[in-house]
């Protein structure tokens, strides 16, 4: 699997506070061990990333806090859970790379984009660290002086 594949026009959500918060070092792509109506709800769009993240349980990952907000329409013999955790499929050597980097190198995984590849529904993880305030307070004045740059540019 390429680490640099970008998702395509097919995104289904982000996780823009993710590169707020984190300096991301890496970035993989997992699989998601979804019920039917989940993959409605993804089809309509209603999923949030902003408060998820993903945690290791047992030798396996699992996506935690990210909400999948039941269609009317969904199957009513069925009880929609919209905050379960959702188990991540990957490869067990990419898994234990994974737990490694966490549990030794003191690094976190962030979800950082849910998007459609070939029909099936994929998540973007980043290997991270955290940012410190002064990191958040720097990477303002970048994007701010950016985008100053762009209307002199524009302008001039």
């Amino acid at each position: 699997m390429p680490k640099n594949k970008k998702p395509a026009a097919n995104t289904i959500a982000n996780n823009r506070k993710a590169r707020f918060d984190f300096f991301i070092e890496e970035e993989f792509e997992a699989g998601l061990a979804l019920q039917g109506w989940e993959v409605k709800s993804m089809r309509a769009g209603r999923v949030q990333l902003k408060e998820s993240y993903v945690i290791i349980k047992n030798g396996e990952l699992f996506l935690f806090g990210a909400h999948i907000s039941p269609l009317s329409s969904a199957s009513t013999h069925v009880t929609a859970d919209p905050t379960r955790s959702r188990k991540l499929l990957m490869k067990r050597y990419e898994i234990n790379r994974l737990i490694g980097q966490v549990e030794r190198a003191g690094y976190t995984l962030v979800p950082l984009a849910l998007y459609w590849s070939r029909g099936r529904a994929k998540l973007k993880i980043g290997l991270a660290k955290g940012k410190k305030q002064h990191d958040k307070r720097a990477s303002i004045k970048e994007r701010d002086w950016k985008r100053e740059q762009q209307r002199i540019l524009k302008n001039g």
